[in-house]
């Protein structure tokens, strides 16, 4: 029975984790880069002026 190589089993979970990284990394460079189309900012702004006027 061959013994088991743990510097290659070492070297594949870095080499998987560091592509994660890199791909979390590209996700948010790229949800940076894009303006919100939805509108949400200006969504969130009018939220607390609608509560204001409920209580007037």
């Amino acid at each position: 029975m061959p013994k088991p190589n743990y510097r290659f089993d070492k070297r594949q979970r870095e080499m998987k984790k560091a592509q994660q990284l890199e791909e979390k990394r590209l996700k948010k460079l790229a949800r940076a880069a894009q303006p919100p189309a939805d509108g949400s900012e200006s969504a969130s702004q009018q939220a607390p002026d609608d509560a204001e006027d409920s209580r007037s």
